[in-house]
């Protein structure tokens, strides 16, 4: 059994098409690769700008289905270089229905499962709902060489209910590939608090289940229209007591290589032991929407 392996994180900024941005995802898991990381995570959506700035039909074509064209050329690039890899794509399930999907691609090339985005946020410059249809095939923990991945995506990791069905499943770090930033117009008001909360949550995910939990966001501003979205990037591993061991910047674009010690994760249970003392039985009640006031 591997007790430590080190995993890679991509911050970057989008380049505007498809294959262009191809191209650089390649060039930098290569650049993770060789700084020994083992398992490689990208930014939610990162073949394309983010599109969900506003709602187009003409968006739809930038969907593609899973396996396909793109998923091929990174099965054989994790092939080729030994390493999984964790990617999410605009999939199109079939004629209608459309899923923001993260696909994890073994060592041998070869697609070991897929997670369907679960929570579809609805915010301004964020208008999901109009192209993904909420994940249909549950929570994950996908095994592979190098570890136990849980494959969540962006606004997923704000739902504790999210983290904690994956750390059960038995993962032992959380993938968090994301695409999350400021309002121009509210970073000056806002932004700090937002950032912070951001980050509070990361870490709380990793403290609450005793898990290794990785963020990986996209930095830059992208424009569409009147719209704008200054990504704010700060990529980070969190390990199991809330600490960050590795963190980018808000700016530039970087390659987070870190290693992680699964050791760390039954030290952490074994002290801070909410695993072992929930209250199963008294749980029911989750399951419902809050009461009237």
């Amino acid at each position: 059994m591997i007790k430590k392996i080190k995993i890679g994180l991509i911050q970057s900024k989008s380049l505007g098409t498809i294959q262009s941005n191809i191209d650089l995802a390649i060039k930098n898991i290569k650049k993770a690769a060789n700084k020994k990381a083992k398992i490689i995570c990208l930014p939610e959506l990162f073949l394309t700008n983010y599109f969900c700035q506003t709602e187009s039909h003409s968006n739809f074509k930038l969907a593609e289905k899973i396996p396909g064209t793109t998923s091929r050329i990174f099965c054989d690039l994790a092939k080729e270089l030994g390493v999984v890899l964790n990617i999410t794509m605009f999939e199109k399930k079939t004629s209608g229905f459309y899923h923001n999907t993260s696909i994890i691609i073994n060592e041998n090339g070869n697609i070991l499962s897929k997670y369907r985005k679960m929570h579809i946020p609805d915010d301004p410059g964020y208008y999901e709902k109009f192209y993904f249809s909420p994940g249909d095939l549950g929570f994950k923990s996908v095994k592979t060489k190098f570890g136990k991945i849980g494959p969540l995506i962006c606004w997923d990791q704000w739902f504790p209910e999210a983290a904690r069905l994956t750390a059960l499943k038995g993962a032992q770090i959380i993938f968090y590939p994301t695409a999350i930033g400021w309002h121009p117009k509210e970073k000056k008001k806002f932004g700090k608090s937002q950032l912070e909360s951001w980050i509070t949550m990361q870490k709380s995910h990793a403290i609450a289940n005793g898990t290794y939990v990785a963020a990986i966001n996209r930095v830059g501003v992208e424009k569409k229209g009147k719209k704008k979205i200054e990504f704010w990037g700060n990529s980070m591993v969190i390990d199991p007591s809330g600490k960050i061991i590795a963190k980018a910047g808000n700016k530039k674009e970087d390659i987070l290589v870190c290693e992680v010690d699964y050791k760390k994760i039954d030290t952490a249970r074994q002290h801070w032991p909410f695993l072992r003392d929930r209250r199963t039985e008294f749980y029911k009640d989750i399951l419902k929407n809050p009461e009237d006031e």
